[in-house]
């Protein structure tokens, strides 16, 4: 090749073409180094035909390439997928792509770094941020800017504790091989169902054809083991695997049961892994030596040369859908990637998706069922608590009956779990005196307090300030307000209640690394906890043989407003936690706090009857024309500037194209009409399935212009209707 296209890792930029120097050999998917003005810009030589519209540009003003990056090439594969969600998410072509090459130190040629580690020293002057910095960090250990993220301080903080000799320098390989994963280590003995399932997905890796399976089992029937053996298939066949899982917190229980089957554990990819981790998985994935990969949907675009399996465990998940930067769906992105490459995609689920379902009604996926919990432990016994009629004391949460049943469990030397969806200690902090309420000062939200660790903060950017003993307003001390509960109020109740009994508060304050997920898995397992208090972290993923009783303390929280999604949530979160009860020999029981009992969600999770939730729930998304039988798209219009957020709001609303089948309704301000300090408004586009969506919003949007503080997003069946 004299000259390449080159897409360079710059979303602002289409792609541009460089000269070839003479002795360098690039090829579609070369990674290459390219100079942009006094920069020097990573990039991938990609395919002319795949940007038709781009002129070509004479060789006299073509500026020569300055290297290939001692990286494998992209495949061919991966680089269609980028394509497909570039088309379909309307995002730029270099924003996807720079989810591939998401690791830069990985196409840099050191083979060794210095990361930092504690020596268990302690610092002449102990400060409060030292202090929150050591017992963050713990034992990790990694670069300095790491450390500091880790710990929640300043470079400047850690590099102190460095003169001190309070962490101590190592130097680590970044290209060790990973240990590969014996497919005969240990096989699990299967009920005739899972060997029936595992069977059929064992045979379609072999076959290595698209083949996608909804792996639909109730909560304790065995499904990763099942998946487990199509898994083994791919490894006997030398093909990679990717798993994804929807939290980080679900990867270490993962591991565990990864590690008895197979003999070692697989390779992690999340955004908790240090630099030096990411270039070594990074490489191993690219050269193929990885076999199975296990991570969150960043994972999905990692430039794997030879897979043939991707499971999705957990495929309900509303976080396999992005909701900033590129905002695609990583479930519907795995399928497609399945298709391109032609191997099975499993989605794994004890509660699928609406979406999913139809898929299956129309054939394109094939269902396997597993109805019944593996080794004969039976499903728990659900039981409803109408809030209205057998409410909690006054100032307390927790009914009597569910109390009374707590008390048995105890009675029994057994263990509890009181399922809330709200962190902190309440959601809402207001003054007696004069109403002042604590509001975010960069969003349109309130303040949440959080009693463990003396703040309020902010749940949508962060912005976290010290819980006031006064009101900022009047200054009345003492005259501020907790209103309603989160589960560290719950557990101020337990504490109340249970004064002897051991408590966990499982949210995503207080398990923030795999490290702490596996300190809690290991003490529940060990017998050292009596009471899990804990929010939809603690949801699915998890196998407490101990663990008997689940009270949900507020079964209609996740109701209210007007998600379109709302229902199905709710039921898919209570059916996942209620199946966290009696997974071993133990029967297990479930007790709903409701003042909603007439609730279709609510009489279908007290009965046990999905099939009667699922038909209520799609004959309204039906009638609505709602996913998955209609579609949706986003336009979110920020600013800085309020006026202009609008104007250019108002500007895109009135150049809406008339087309049939497709509605705009707005712009309307969003619900969250202030986030991290910018105005936003919202553009709904509502339209038939018949309607290319995507091809209306790209010829509307491509004839406008507006100022350069201000940002439009699109986003393709949203999740989100903040």
């Amino acid at each position: 090749m004299s000259h390449a296209r080159v897409l360079l890792l710059n979303a602002a930029l289409g792609p541009l073409d460089y000269r070839v120097p003479h002795g360098m050999r690039v090829e579609p998917g070369s990674i290459v180094v390219a100079p942009l003005g006094p920069r020097q810009l990573i990039g991938v030589v990609w395919e002319e035909e795949s940007f038709p519209d781009v002129e070509s540009v004479g060789d006299n003003r073509l500026r020569n390439l300055l290297e290939v990056v001692d990286a494998p090439p992209l495949p061919d594969p991966l680089r269609r997928l980028i394509e497909w969600t570039a088309d379909y998410y309307l995002s730029p072509p270099a924003a996807v792509l720079r989810m591939a090459l998401s690791s830069m130190s990985a196409l840099e040629g050191a083979r060794t770094v210095i990361e930092y580690r504690a020596t268990g020293a302690v610092p002449e002057r102990m400060t409060e941020q030292r202090a929150q910095a050591l017992e963050r960090i713990g034992e990790r250990q990694g670069l300095i800017r790491e450390l500091a993220m880790i710990g929640g301080v300043s470079d400047a903080v850690i590099r102190g504790l460095i003169k001190q000799d309070i962490f101590e320098a190592v130097e680590v390989s970044v290209d060790t091989p990973f240990p590969l994963p014996d497919p005969d280590h240990a096989p699990p003995a299967l009920s005739d169902a899972q060997a029936t399932a595992a069977g059929t997905m064992a045979d379609a890796v072999r076959a290595r054809d698209f083949a996608p399976f909804l792996l639909d089992g109730v909560t304790g029937s065995g499904k990763t083991e099942v998946y487990f053996e199509a898994i083994a298939a791919a490894i006997r066949a030398g093909r990679q695997v990717l798993v994804l899982l929807p939290e980080i917190a679900l990867t270490e229980p993962f591991l565990e049961r990864f590690e008895k089957r197979f003999g070692t554990i697989p390779v992690n990819w999340h955004s908790g892994l240090r630099q030096s981790e990411r270039r070594r998985a990074w490489r191993a994935i690219a050269s193929g030596q990885a076999q199975v990969v296990v991570g969150a949907r960043s994972a999905l675009f990692l430039p794997y040369p030879n897979l043939g399996l991707i499971v999705v465990d957990e495929a309900h998940e509303a976080s396999f859908k992005q909701e900033d930067g590129v905002h695609y769906h990583a479930r519907d992105v795995a399928v497609m990637r399945g298709l391109i490459e032609k191997f099975p995609v499993i989605l794994a689920s004890a509660t699928p998706a609406i979406e999913t379902r139809h898929q299956v009604e129309l054939g394109r996926y094939a269902e396997i069922k597993l109805p019944s919990r593996y080794g004969g432990a039976e499903m728990p016994d659900i039981h409803g608590i109408n809030l209205l009629t057998d409410p909690p004391e006054r100032g307390r949460w927790i009914a009597p009956e569910l109390v009374k049943a707590i008390n048995e469990t105890r009675a029994k030397g057994e263990q509890s779990l009181l399922f809330l969806n709200r962190r902190g200690y309440a959601p809402l902090t207001l003054c007696r005196h004069c109403g002042y309420r604590f509001q975010c000062p960069n969003c349109t939200a309130w303040m949440v307090e959080h009693r463990l660790t003396h703040r309020l903060a902010c749940h949508h950017c962060g912005h976290v300030t010290p819980a006031p003993r006064h009101c900022p307003e009047c200054k009345e001390e003492d005259s501020l307000v907790a209103c309603g509960p989160g589960v560290e109020r719950i557990a101020d109740e337990v504490k109340a209640l249970w004064p002897d009994a051991r408590t966990a508060i499982v949210t995503s304050d207080t398990l923030w690394s795999p490290a702490k997920v596996a300190d809690f898995v290991k003490s529940v397992e060990a017998g050292d906890v009596d009471i899990i208090i804990g929010t939809q972290l603690v949801t699915k993923g998890y196998h407490f043989p101990n663990l008997t009783l689940v009270g949900v303390i507020d079964a209609d929280l996740g109701l209210e407003g007007g998600d379109l999604r709302a229902a199905e949530r709710t039921f898919q979160q209570i059916v996942q936690v209620a199946g966290r009860a009696g997974r071993g020999e133990k029967p297990g029981r479930v007790f709903i706090q409701t003042r909603m009992p007439e609730s279709e969600v609510i009489k279908a999770l007290i009965d046990g009857d999905s099939a009667r939730f699922y038909d209520v729930e799609t004959e309204n998304r039906r009638r609505a024309n709602a996913p998955p039988f209609g579609r949706f798209a986003a336009i979110i219009v920020s600013s800085e500037d309020a006026d202009e957020a609008a104007q250019t709001a108002r500007l895109i609303g009135k150049s809406a194209p008339v087309i049939d089948g497709m509605r705009v309704y707005g712009p309307a301000p969003a619900p969250l009409s202030v986030l991290r300090g910018r105005h936003r408004h919202r553009l709904l586009i509502h339209a038939n399935r018949q309607v290319d969506v995507q091809g209306a919003i790209r010829e509307w949007l491509g004839n406008l212009a507006w100022k350069s503080g201000t940002r439009v997003a699109v986003d393709v069946d949203p999740y989100s209707f903040m």
